[in-house]
């Protein structure tokens, strides 16, 4: 079954013309539990990983919490996200690469003490064996490794959140947005601006103050590349973002918790990253290696 998000209950331009210009897409990759295979794009499912190429490890010291014990020895990488340029024909691959495989180490790391990624892109022709096994990392932390899902990427359009604003835009505009609320009933920030859920592009749905991110070899501004979230919707956000087809018996005085379809879809992934937060990638699409930096964010 597809995944659709609704149409957009209010067209924002109208009320705030400053964010034409403002404007990008994402894609929701809309994860929910089943059984993809290496072929397909997912959420934690198996990765088309060369049989001839080691697994990647962590061989950082991880230090123990009151919850997880640190593994021994190098750590295994976990499968977070893989996604084929077929199911995202609109996000800027690399040329010659139509693969995007994002693992990372899910124990904390500094500069957010969160997990580490690792990105990387492929071209899936050039991959003739195919890795049957690959090491699995033994007792985790709770709420890091995502389930496996499949996914059903949807590109939607998004503007800026407070957080992700210039401090003379937002002033500009929180007025306005404020009467638009009056007006519809419908919150710029909760239901109209950031999409929730793990997405590709984008803007990242900072809970604390936004980052930065620079990168260290040109200096030019990073891009989003991908957000990992715990959850695909909140108590306020669902009202806008939860899919059409996961709707059934849910409206303003019934909310999605209730309901089967609707409740699952929150937590699809099966992750709890700190207090139900998120790690954002970032990119540098001028440097032709495309490095990386990250960060995880919860309230």
């Amino acid at each position: 079954m597809t995944r659709h998000t609704p149409p957009r209950p209010v067209e924002v331009e109208e009320f705030l013309p400053e964010l034409r210009g403002r404007r990008r897409q994402a894609l929701r990759l809309h994860p929910r539990p089943g059984d993809p295979g290496r072929g397909q794009s997912s959420v934690g499912g198996p990765l088309l990983w060369p049989a001839g190429e080691s697994w990647p490890t962590c061989a950082e010291e991880h230090g123990a919490s009151l919850e997880d014990a640190p593994p021994e020895g190098a750590a295994p990488l976990v499968p977070i996200v893989q996604l084929f340029r077929r199911d995202a024909p609109d996000v800027p691959f690399p040329e010659g690469t139509d693969l995007l495989q994002v693992l990372w180490c899910p124990y904390d790391h500094e500069p957010s003490f969160g997990p580490r990624p690792r990105v990387l892109w492929r071209g899936s022709d050039e991959i003739r064996d195919v890795l049957d096994r690959y090491p699995v990392l033994d007792d985790p932390p709770e709420g890091t490794v995502p389930v496996p899902c499949v996914v059903h990427p949807e590109p939607v359009t998004e503007y800026p959140g407070w957080r992700n604003m210039g401090r003379d835009l937002h002033t500009a505009l929180w007025d306005r947005a404020a009467r638009m609320e009056e007006q519809t009933g419908w919150s710029y920030e909760e239901h109209l601006s950031e999409a929730p859920g793990i997405k590709v592009g984008g803007y990242p749905d900072w809970v604390q103050d936004a980052w930065r991110m620079v990168c260290d070899g040109c200096g030019a501004e990073m891009d989003p590349l991908l957000t990992v979230a715990s959850w695909e919707y909140d108590p306020g956000s669902w009202r806008s973002w939860l899919p059409v087809e996961e709707r059934a018996g849910v409206d303003e005085h019934h909310g999605p918790f209730s309901f089967e379809d609707a409740g699952s879809a929150q937590g699809a992934a099966g992750l709890t990253l700190g207090d139900a937060g998120s790690v954002y990638v970032f990119e540098c699409r001028k440097c032709p290696e495309r490095p990386i930096k990250y960060g995880f964010d919860c309230s």
